[in-house]
């Protein structure tokens, strides 16, 4: 079984073992001595060292109070989730499927091995209470692929207890620097060790030029948005918060992005990437609609007048939600572990690696990106007046969820555009997204008002009043035609303000 913690670090550069002087810094009242400890740490990643890539680190270590398999995720600046589970010998299965985005599958091998001597100290304030831990690490690093290398430094590493403000890394680093001390240029001890035994000595990758064409600045999106992916997967296998929602966002932009700029790019190549995008959104979105709709009906229940609620209506939901959910989370899992979403993956680096651009990539990113805004706007218009000459029914709740589509797809394209076009651009996509709000909130009631309809029944079926199901079933309806008739103002608004111009 797999342990998490939130690891709130920073690495410190450091001539020798000394440990400057940290009392009286941000609470800090006492420093305690906790002696010596050897680790012995055996890191796993690729050959072609996809996980170092990403700043995701796989180890194997003994010695110290936590022997193990670790896995470190990055989650933001100086913050990384670490996963543990019990040495063996071989990397755990489920820290491999973690990290099954960035491996593609590929088999992970020993790349570096690190042994260090930890002379540690304890930080606390007045009354004792563990504010971080500060560690002076002699490091001997030797690399296990791509030839044979050695080297050896010395760092602090400072990590905050849980629970303490970050702020304290701020004034430690003060502290420090009045003593000398900078902070790492490296992340990890990893990358520091890959740099520093490369055989080849080229250092780190160079980093990617500023966009200058309409391609440079679609290609931008498209890789920042494959990043989030990929850095997403593993969150979704957790099960934290709001993952399988942000995953089939960054989902969603990627395709959006190819099909809005289809002028830049080859046709033939993106319609089947655009295709496999839009088979990984349609099985995010079983989980995820299910859980938009259990929110809402819960919280509809919850708000639901005493004298209102009749029968045991929050047990026939939890029943209900229980099931659904029950044959949704697998079906996100098996797709995240299908061979086809590898290939996904594979495909989606393969076309971002060499980008088959057409000629009007090359050009000057104004006109370019703006004609293909204004493509997307006009298609905008008209699903959205389509669907408001529509009289109110199945059809027209149709018609109005392809607009709502349609302006998440404007919305994200003008994203895309925005670093080149500036304002014109952030307005569209503020546009769109005002037009996305009330068309959600329309299709959730649409889709509340299918399920109030099942629970119904059930509830009949089971000998149960259904008279609450009825009662919001009601209140949905009227939900669906406020927004409705909200629908022309907010549109003709939109509508009046100027197109994009290059």
């Amino acid at each position: 079984m797999a342990d998490t913690t939130r690891e709130i670090e920073r690495k410190f550069e450091s001539r020798d073992s000394g440990l400057p002087d940290l009392t009286n810094v941000g609470g800090i009242a006492t420093v305690v001595d906790q002696g010596v400890t050897e680790l012995d740490a055996v890191y796993y990643d690729t050959p072609d060292l996809r996980l170092a890539a990403s700043s995701v680190t796989l180890r194997r270590r003994t010695g110290g109070s936590t022997p193990g398999w670790h896995l470190k995720l990055p989650v933001g600046p100086d913050t990384r989730d670490e996963i543990g589970t019990p040495l063996t010998d071989e990397p755990p299965a489920e820290l491999l499927r973690l990290i099954r985005s960035r491996t593609l599958g590929a088999r992970v091998v020993p790349v570096v091995r690190l042994r260090s001597v930890r002379d540690v100290r304890e930080l606390r304030d007045a009354e004792g209470r563990l504010l971080a831990e500060a560690s002076a690490d002699a490091v001997h690093a030797e690399r296990l692929v791509d030839g044979h290398g050695e080297a050896q430094w010395t760092e602090i590493e400072v990590e905050l207890a849980e629970g303490v403000d970050p702020e304290l890394l701020d004034l430690v680093e003060k502290r420090f620097r009045r003593a000398g001390v900078r902070p790492s240029d490296v992340p990890s001890k990893l990358a520091r060790a890959l740099t520093e035994t490369d055989p080849d000595g080229d250092g780190p990758a160079p980093r990617r030029r500023k966009p200058v064409t309409a391609g440079d600045h679609v290609l931008a999106y498209l890789r920042a948005q494959r990043d989030r992916l990929v850095a997403l997967d593993p969150a979704v296998r957790r099960d934290l918060p709001d993952s399988v929602h942000d995953l089939r966002v960054a989902t969603r932009r990627l395709r959006s992005a190819l099909r809005a700029y289809r002028a830049l790019l080859d046709r033939e190549a993106v319609a089947p990437l655009a295709a496999e995008l839009q088979w990984l959104t349609r099985e995010l979105g079983v989980d995820r609609d299910q859980e938009v709709l259990d929110e809402r009906l819960a919280a509809a229940l919850d708000a639901l007048p005493g004298h209102l609620r009749t029968g045991p209506a929050r047990e026939r939901l939890t029943l209900w939600s229980g099931t659904r959910r029950g044959a949704s989370r697998p079906r996100v899992a098996a797709a995240l572990d299908s061979r086809r979403y590898l290939e996904l993956l594979t495909a989606l680096d393969a076309f971002l690696a060499d980008p088959p651009l057409r000629k009007a990539a090359a050009r000057k990113p104004g006109k370019p990106l703006a004609k293909a805004l204004d493509k997307e706007f006009r298609r905008l218009s008209r699903r959205i007046e389509r669907a408001l000459a529509l009289e109110p029914g199945p059809e027209r709740d149709t018609a109005l969820h392809e607009a709502r589509k349609k302006a998440k797809r404007t919305r994200y394209a003008a994203e895309a555009a925005a670093p080149a076009l500036g304002k014109a651009a952030r307005r569209l996509s503020r546009d769109a997204k005002s037009l996305q709000r009330p068309l959600g909130e329309h299709q959730d009631s649409v889709m509340s008002r299918q399920a109030l309809r099942t629970l119904a029944e059930d509830a009949a079926a089971a000998g149960e009043p259904a008279f609450s199901w009825g009662v919001l079933y009601g209140r949905e309806e009227r939900t669906a035609a406020l927004t409705e008739a909200e629908l022309p103002a907010r549109w003709a608004e939109v509508a009046r303000r100027a197109r994009p111009k290059g």
